[in-house]
């Protein structure tokens, strides 16, 4: 738990928060998870699936699972999937759950609860969040690599491998841009950064980095959402900040939380939905 424990020591040396100081307050919150990373909602299942790493995040430990939850936040089946590593990032799509896990790409038949198809990241480091487009491609980060895999039918490949990704973490398909949110430039030493993260895109066509359009590194970025309006939606891990972000790249705070919000989600009602790592909870806002 080395992990985590530089996590705190972090913690200490941002500023203090406490929690619910500032923004509305959570319209539900569900306990009883082990280290919830990320959430999707699959609508057509009408059904929220979160992952839980469940030890040491970079550790193949057999540990992980996958939970459902219903709509009102109430558990339906907290280990509903065992057997996995340390599952971050989720994407849904036609019945299929998409999980990132370490240095591979799990596809599960979510009827049957088993796993599709497995797609090895040869090299990958920290796989973390998951997107997909229209057309059934799925973009994968990995924060400790810098680099953006994709999946094009059965082949899982880099799109993208580039020191300026600066820790690349939450992924947003916007027409034909991939959004990406920054952890910050890796010091060296874990997760720690020399400087924080901010929002920059990729053309899906040329996988060429485009122009950071929010120019100014604001937060350790976790997970990123669209806020329906033309702006986004992101979740700061280490300071347990939620953002709005404008179009134009302005940031302003919206959610003071504990450290530890990652992977955020829209969910029912245009609920976001903020998985707090290190209190095991699942909590849903109301997005104003």
């Amino acid at each position: 738990m080395k992990f985590l424990r530089r996590l705190f020591v972090f913690a200490l040396l941002a500023v203090a928060a406490t929690s619910h100081a500032a923004g509305p307050e959570p319209l539900w919150t569900l306990t009883g998870f082990a280290q919830p990373e990320s959430a999707v909602f699959a609508a057509n299942q009408n059904v929220i699936y979160v992952s839980n790493i469940n030890g040491d995040p970079t550790v193949k430990d057999g540990n992980g699972f996958i939970s459902k939850v219903s709509p009102d936040g109430k558990m339906i089946k907290r280990d509903w999937l065992r057997g996995l590593n340390a599952p971050k990032g989720l994407g849904y799509k036609n019945g299929l759950l998409y999980i990132a896990d370490i240095d591979e790409l799990l596809v599960v038949d979510t009827g049957n609860g088993r796993v599709k198809s497995r797609h090895k990241a040869a090299g990958a480091k920290f796989l973390n969040d998951v997107a997909l487009d229209a057309g059934g491609r799925v973009y994968v980060s990995d924060l400790l690599a810098n680099t953006i895999w994709r999946l094009n039918g059965a082949s899982l490949g880099v799109m993208l491998s580039s020191a300026k990704l600066e820790g690349p973490n939450g992924l947003l398909v916007e027409g034909d841009k991939l959004i990406v949110g920054s952890w910050g430039v890796l010091s060296g030493n874990g997760f720690e950064t020399s400087s924080e993260g901010y929002l920059q895109s990729v053309d899906r066509t040329s996988n060429a980095l485009e122009a950071r359009f929010a120019p100014i590194p604001f937060a350790n970025i976790d997970g990123l959402v669209s806020d329906g309006k033309g702006g986004y939606i992101i979740s700061d891990w280490l300071h347990g900040n939620v953002y709005k972000v404008s179009a134009t790249g302005e940031a302003t705070l919206w959610l003071l939380l504990e450290q530890g919000s990652a992977d955020i989600a829209i969910g029912p009602a245009k609920r976001l939905l903020v998985p707090m790592m290190l209190n095991d909870e699942l909590r849903a806002y109301a997005i104003d």
